[in-house]
């Protein structure tokens, strides 16, 4: 008997959480995720972290501006 996977992706293709053993095409499957409902709510995770990354850029693109002069 084999030893239960303990990472789970996301198939884009199928639209469900699998785990690594049943896993397709790593360019159809965003993970490894820890557990299954982690996979299931990818879609959470990636809009938060697109987020802070827009946040993060944003910061980059203003470094050096001031706001004296403005009043």
């Amino acid at each position: 008997m084999s030893e239960p996977s303990t990472e789970w992706y996301w198939d884009l293709e199928k639209g469900i959480a699998v785990p690594a053993d049943q896993r397709g095409p790593s360019d159809h499957t965003l993970g490894p995720y820890t557990t299954k409902g982690e996979a299931e709510n990818w879609k959470t995770k990636v809009e938060t972290r697109n987020e802070s990354w827009d946040d993060e850029d944003e910061r980059w693109r203003s470094w050096g501006e001031s706001d004296e002069g403005t009043s």
